[in-house]
């Protein structure tokens, strides 16, 4: 009979969209082997998304010498840690070789890289395909371990938690902006990692005048050297640029505070929807990045995408053809409204 895991290591290694999609499984493993401990190997950048998290024991953070994996000092770490089982949920050479050296015995990993066979326990499912969602890859590879759950958008449970001081230090700002935390705003983050294809600046400047027409409170979002792309799409309105101002953990405190969270495909949109945020987002129809895999793993979201009629689609062709403009924004506006319309109480 096969010994139940005991110590389990899940290796997410990549950006923060999809840290958040991998969290769920610390609770679905806790619920099936409340004994066991269980830890998350990420980046330095993307450790506070799993900080105070109720079913993750412990955080360990790659280790880079700059840009690149210091080899030797994780396989070290790693190999401490004596783990009898790590789930790859993104796989990568050097990643799968440290496990594999580090003597990990169950390792559970893709069958479809050309170094599968450093993983003992394989998955064959090509997420190119986008067959399903992202998190429901990541959670089939539980199915190894014999956990079986039929997550869905309503029963899902990311348990993300909000340090309170950092709560403090994002009311402070907006109380200096003027941000009324009495009633709702919305926040506007226009930037991307470029994983995708964007909504342009235009059609979400037209989104921000038509919903500061109407009386909302607006905040803007995004990194320091995204403040004057934010600053061009707030243009006259009555929106607050705040781009440049939070670190991760404050956005994600700035996000709790919210009612709604509108962006293009990036992994902020993906705190707000674990987070129980409504979400508006923006997606190309290219498979590899299409809603069908990466929108919003929630049921509170308006989702669109390019209205024009294409197959097999590429990010070069919906980029020469300007897919994204036959978004109506208009639209999306009516259905916003809809939705702060039906909850009055936000």
């Amino acid at each position: 009979m096969k010994k139940n895991p005991e110590n389990i290591l899940i290796v997410r290694t990549d950006r923060i969209g999809d840290l958040v999609l991998t969290l769920p499984l610390a609770g679905l493993i806790k619920e099936k082997y409340p004994q066991a401990k269980v830890s998350f190997w990420v980046r330095d950048y993307t450790k506070s998304i799993t900080a105070n998290h109720r079913y993750i024991d412990e955080v360990i953070v790659l280790k880079q010498d700059g840009n690149d994996i210091a080899f030797y000092e994780n396989l070290n770490i790693i190999k401490s840690k004596k783990f009898d089982t790590c789930i790859v949920v993104y796989p990568t050479f050097l990643i799968a070789l440290i496990l594999f050296l580090s003597g990990i015995k169950t390792r559970i990993g893709t069958g479809y890289r050309w170094y599968s066979f450093l993983f003992n326990e394989k998955v064959y499912e090509h997420r190119k395909n986008a067959e399903r969602h992202e998190l429901e890859y990541n959670v089939n590879l539980l199915g190894k371990i014999n956990i079986k759950n039929n997550v869905n958008e309503e029963n899902v449970r990311y348990d993300l938690s909000v340090d309170k001081r950092f709560l403090n230090f994002v009311k402070n700002i907006l109380n200096d902006n003027q941000i009324e935390l009495s009633k709702p705003f919305i926040i506007i983050h226009p930037g991307s990692g470029g994983s995708s294809v964007d909504l342009s600046p235009d059609k979400f400047r037209l989104l921000t005048k038509l919903l500061s027409d109407d009386g909302q409170q607006i905040i803007l979002t995004g990194s320091k050297s995204e403040k004057p792309f934010c600053e061009l799409i707030k243009a006259d309105t009555n929106a607050v640029n705040l781009a440049g101002k939070f670190e991760l953990e404050e956005l994600t405190a700035l996000i709790s505070l919210s009612f709604m969270f509108i962006s293009n495909s990036t992994g902020p949109i993906h705190i707000a929807a674990a987070l129980d945020k409504y979400v508006v987002g923006f997606y190309p129809k290219v498979v590899s990045c299409s809603k069908d895999r990466w929108s919003p793993y929630t049921y509170k979201k308006l989702i669109y995408e390019p209205s024009i009629d294409c197959n097999n689609c590429t990010i070069e062709q919906c980029k020469n053809l300007d897919c994204m403009e036959s978004i109506n924004i208009n639209k999306v506006f009516t259905d916003i409204k809809n939705v702060l319309i039906k909850n009055p109480e936000k």
